[in-house]
């Protein structure tokens, strides 16, 4: 006899959090897939030849499809589901990365660097809307907090794995590998969710159904405070995910198998911010204080964490610096999971998956603009600190930009 279908309110807490782990877990392979190239580029460049503006050239290319994916991503997430939008993605991302151990010319990488930046796009939109789909309301800022930390889980992997299967596999093998896992993944979730319903059926008279408040997403306050919001912070942390490694590398001679130290250190610290980000958050909510009180304190804490970033180049201590890169990307997460929190705080959830894709286009649109101008300031002989100068103070102006365009942050079920 077949099982009945169930929504996702009859699951039980058992199957909600095997939802949960499996959006946690395409979070990770999501950064893991990006991370190579970066973790890799002295082997690569040293392979095909690439300079300091090629490589930055690709890394904006890949910003560039993520940014123009957004576009329609979170318009296919609303109308897919969550359901198929998770496979769909993950297998498109996946096929994606696996194409890179084929590619010989920086035409060809181009190419698949735009094509894994515009399937990869699929993961944000996705995971933001299935965490609200399944999480309580009362535990969205751990679901998001969580997540965050799984991609900095992802940041530690990826540095401390991909030189050892390189070594194992070769840097083209390295691709297909961690491609190989995503399609797994993609037949985990189908068979998870094979008699799970996401939403219910929409009514057939469009009469019936319950009016909205808001108009066109573009013309709505909350849109363009988290789209300026994103542009900022995204810029400092894709700048940090594509450059960490050549920082390092420049500062202290590292390559290899010697990068997995610190950079796993310095993303520890991002998985920390992560956690105590969301469950702050949540404690604070839970005892009374304001949507608008707690969101906005902690990205404001947040980004003064981030001020001091520019002295890792006068640090002369390798503790230290790995210290404050630490501490800078344990803001970034810490502010990032409230940012995703509070779209879900002030965004009805037939357009979330819209708002958030449209604030991650803008972000990536930073982290293309970032990625080329970091290439051309070190092609130059700048150094980093033009650039670390630039990132110690985005999150304060991304504080002041949400500040400015939404004095009072109001929860969608008070509306």
């Amino acid at each position: 006899m077949t099982k009945p279908t169930k929504t996702v309110a009859q699951l039980s807490a058992r199957a909600r959090a095997l939802l949960f782990a499996l959006v946690v877990t395409a979070g990770i392979l999501n950064l893991v897939d990006r991370q190579i190239i970066s973790v890799l580029k002295p082997t690569i460049a040293a392979d095909l030849g690439w300079s300091d503006d090629d490589y930055g050239t690709l890394a904006a290319w890949f910003q560039g499809g993520a940014a123009f994916a957004f576009l329609f991503t979170g318009w296919i997430v609303d109308k897919l589901g969550v359901k198929w939008a998770n496979p769909i993605g993950v297998a498109a991302w996946s096929i994606a990365a696996m194409a890179h151990g084929w590619a010989r010319s920086m035409t060809e990488f181009v190419m698949i660097r735009v094509s894994l930046g515009a399937t990869e796009a699929m993961g944000t939109p996705t995971g933001i809307k299935t965490i609200a789909s399944v999480l309580p309301k009362n535990w969205r800022s751990s679901g998001f907090g969580a997540t965050n930390a799984a991609n900095s889980i992802g940041a530690i992997l990826a540095p401390l794995a991909i030189p050892g299967v390189a070594l194992l596999v070769g840097w083209r093998g390295t691709f297909v590998v961690a491609a190989a896992l995503g399609l797994v993944w993609a037949a985990a979730w189908l068979i998870a969710t094979r008699r799970v319903r996401f939403s219910l059926p929409r009514p057939v008279d469009t009469d019936t159904a319950a009016p909205t408040d808001y108009g066109p997403i573009l013309r709505n306050r909350q849109t363009w405070a988290v789209a300026g919001a994103k542009i900022l912070s995204d810029a400092t942390w894709w700048l940090l995910l594509f450059w960490l490694p050549d920082f390092f590398h420049r500062q202290y001679g590292l390559t290899g198998v010697a990068l997995g130290v610190p950079l796993a250190i310095a993303y520890g610290g991002a998985a920390v911010g992560s956690l105590l980000g969301g469950g702050v958050s949540t404690r604070l909510l839970s005892l009374g204080y304001s949507v608008n009180a707690v969101r906005k304190g902690i990205l404001l804490v947040a980004a003064l964490c981030v001020l001091p970033i520019p002295l890792v180049l006068y640090a002369g201590n390798y503790a230290v610096t790995i210290g404050l890169m630490a501490l800078t990307l344990a803001a970034h997460q810490a502010f990032s999971t409230n940012l995703f929190a509070l779209i879900a705080d002030v965004v009805p959830q037939d357009k979330l998956g819209r708002v958030t894709a449209f604030g991650s286009f803008n972000g990536n649109v930073g982290g293309m603009v970032i990625a080329k101008v970091a290439g051309l300031v070190l092609t130059a002989g700048l150094g980093y600190l033009p650039l670390f100068l630039f990132a110690s103070v985005s999150y304060l102006l991304a504080v002041g930009w949400i500040q400015l365009l939404l004095p009072t942050l109001r929860p969608v079920e008070a509306r």
